[in-house]
């Protein structure tokens, strides 16, 4: 039986599809829902801590409530994704670059250990004040007696610093996804969004 040189060779020659990075790289759904959850509430907890001394005190007590409500909801949060990262959560692949590699998991390792210091900081602050947490509306008690009035300054004033720390490097992070997906193209800012957010290629 004659076969077709041409279209054998055609075949042959054709190169195999590339595989997408995006599938992957994609991290898994708890661990994509947890990343904006997070970033959602660092969001709204840093325009609350910045504005809420603006309005008058009924609106600042409701927005106090909800930084505080917000707080204790991202500190759940927090340790969900710690122990989800530790245990069952995807990592990233050896397929990245060594750089791009070094850069994410320093900024993911950063990120984390500004939040956790922020969130403790904010416990000790409120609490150290003498004042009780909110959830809801739901009041909970300091479990400590009152720190000195230099003391909680100091740790009102690290918990402002750090919060404006944590903004930074949130925003190059999110420059840095952006730059890769629409100047490099190498589809990064799809490994954390929802299968069914993507286009079809």
């Amino acid at each position: 039986m004659r076969v077709d040189s041409d279209s054998f060779c055609a075949e042959r020659c054709m190169p195999y599809p590339v595989p997408d990075i995006t599938d992957t790289l994609r991290y898994d759904r708890p661990t994509i829902i947890l990343h904006w959850l997070t970033a959602f509430l660092v969001l709204f907890q840093f325009a609350m801590g910045e504005t809420w001394k603006w309005p008058a005190k009924p609106v600042h007590h409701l927005m106090v409530v909800a930084h505080l409500t917000a707080g204790i909801l991202l500190t759940v949060i927090m340790a969900f994704r710690i122990v989800w990262r530790l245990t069952k959560g995807r990592h990233l692949s050896d397929l990245l670059r060594p750089v791009d590699r070094v850069c994410a998991l320093g900024a993911e390792y950063a990120l984390y250990g500004l939040l956790l210091a922020e969130i403790l900081l904010g416990y000790l602050w409120r609490w150290g004040a003498g004042q009780t947490m909110s959830f809801f509306g739901l009041l909970i008690p300091s479990p400590f007696a009152r720190f000195p009035a230099e003391t909680v300054t100091w740790f009102h004033t690290l918990h402002e610093w750090n919060a404006w720390l944590i903004m930074g490097l949130a925003t190059g992070h999110g420059a840095a996804a952006l730059f890769h997906q629409f100047v490099l193209k190498d589809k990064v800012l799809g490994r954390m969004l929802p299968q069914c957010s993507l286009p079809r290629q």
